[in-house]
């Protein structure tokens, strides 16, 4: 994209129809890094003209989701249906101008018209009959009250333009028909409405989905009848699931609030859209906001459709998670330690240094924000559950194991210093008395602290978990086994 001579003005205008989904999220991100980048406005506009769908729910979901991505927005939100009196002017504009004409043509004459063409086995295009009428029997008509829609006239030729993602683009205008701008009770069709506001808000790029290439020649003719400068258009790819479809329901969770409920960070899920469809360049992939946003051009937008990967947006939250200080993850690990019923909010208050330093130890094997809560089960008092093809595992010689265990509850025990220095001394100490690899200790003991056979490593496991809680989950493993050896005879 050539330099820029002014601060460009970007526009994210979803329909507030349901809740913010990932395609429009990403849409947002691209206009926003972009708008940051440049030093530019990012708008937020909600297309609200359909009535019967829009909902102010829907309205607070695309707000609390842009805000939990980091996007915010400047001046203040466009409402669309509050510009229909704007909306109104533009279009009797272009009819005053002649570019547009008023259509008397009912729904039933249009129908049979598509009837007509269908048994012809032609496509269906309206045949300006209305654009024939005599001026007077136009007038007639009108003052008979008979209701019309306006049409804008399509002129002959091409519309083109130089697209900033696919490069240049044309359609002939003879395959676009002369499309409705106002309906009969006066409100606006989609592309008029556009129009009008990205004039209005002084829109400078139209960046979304490539799904509206088709709409972007009316939209064309309708800037230049209205004798306003085009902005430029680019069309990002769609995005697809993993079986190279149009990314829905069928998918799995398409709803940023849904990944927000399941334990991504919004930085990750930043960085993961980020990379739907553009390239930063080279092998990058683990990004931070700022990062993004230096690294940010439209030469890096792909032309081919993007692909939605669920397992790879886990992986993305897990490397953010790593890097996040535990300062700035627990108000998110919080509610759900709190919910899962684990500690109270007091609690871990009261052991905050404690907690932080448990958040650093099970964040680098998590890929969630609910896997942080699932790893910090064992460190808290409770029953503990073990994994049964762990237990199949490590503990298959039942009676090898109670012994393995009851020689490390009197060996740690009997320490003074619980640290982890003294720990590994003695436990290696103990696996060279019995003549057994380290392993031969360490696994068994993982899996009778935290019930697992993954974990962080043992002896920060036997120190983050304190004396006390350590002690007591072996005794509990070494009853375990007493039990289930009393069955077994």
């Amino acid at each position: 994209m050539p330099l820029l001579t002014s601060a460009p003005r970007v526009r994210f205008a979803p329909s507030p129809t349901g809740y913010l989904h990932v395609g429009g999220a990403r849409t947002a991100l691209f206009n926003w890094l972009f708008a940051r980048k440049y030093h530019g406005q990012f708008l937020l506009r909600i297309e609200d003209t359909d009535k019967a769908r829009s909902t102010d729910e829907s309205t607070r979901a695309i707000f609390e989701g842009l805000t939990w991505l980091g996007l915010d927005w400047d001046e203040e939100v466009v409402y669309q249906a509050q510009g229909l009196a704007q909306h109104q002017r533009d279009a009797r504009l272009l009819l005053d101008r002649g570019h547009a004409y008023r259509c008397f043509c009912t729904a039933a004459e249009l129908d049979a018209q598509r009837k007509a063409a269908g048994a012809r086995g032609d496509s269906f295009r309206y045949d300006r009959r209305c654009d024939r009428l005599a001026p007077d029997e136009v007038q007639r008509r009108v003052d008979a009250g008979d209701p019309f829609v306006l049409r804008f006239r399509v002129p002959n030729g091409t519309t083109s333009w130089d697209d900033v993602v696919h490069g240049p683009i044309a359609f002939p205008n003879k395959d676009i028909e002369d499309f409705v701008i106002l309906r009969s009770d006066g409100t606006p069709i989609y592309n008029m409405a556009v129009v009008s506001d990205d004039i209005a808000m002084a829109i400078s790029l139209v960046m979304r989905g490539d799904d509206h290439i088709s709409n972007t020649p009316k939209q064309i003719l309708l800037y230049d009848a209205l004798g306003h400068a085009l902005p430029r258009f680019a069309h990002v790819p769609m995005i697809h699931g993993l079986d190279g479809k149009k990314l829905s329901k069928r998918h799995g969770a398409t709803a940023v609030a849904d990944y927000r409920n399941e334990g991504i960070l919004p930085s990750a899920m930043v960085n993961f859209l980020a990379l739907l469809g553009w390239s930063p360049g080279g092998d990058r992939e683990v990004m931070a906001l700022d990062e993004m946003i230096a690294l940010f051009s439209t030469d890096g937008l792909q032309k081919k459709a993007a692909v939605f990967d669920t397992k790879k947006l886990e992986w993305m939250n897990g490397q953010h998670l790593s890097l996040t200080p535990s300062t700035a993850l627990e108000p998110r690990v919080t509610p759900d330690l709190v919910a899962s019923g684990l500690a109270s909010a007091e609690d871990l208050s009261a052991k905050h240094v404690w907690y932080l330093s448990l958040i650093d130890l099970l964040k680098v094997r998590a890929r969630t924000v609910h896997d942080i809560v699932r790893q910090a089960a064992p460190y808290f008092p409770g029953p503990l559950s073990y994994d049964e093809d762990a237990v199949a595992k490590q503990w298959k010689d039942r009676a090898a194991a109670h012994d393995v265990l009851s020689s490390v509850r009197k060996c740690l025990s009997e320490l003074t210093d619980w640290q982890t220095t003294p720990m590994e001394e003695a436990l290696r100490t103990l696996a060279e008395t019995r003549g057994v690899a380290a392993g031969k200790i360490f696994q068994p003991l993982r899996l009778a602290l935290t019930g697992m056979t993954v974990s962080p490593g043992i002896f920060d496991v036997l120190v983050t978990m304190g004396r006390e809680l350590a002690l007591r989950r072996i005794d509990d493993a070494v009853r375990y086994l007493e039990v289930d050896q009393h069955l077994l005879t």
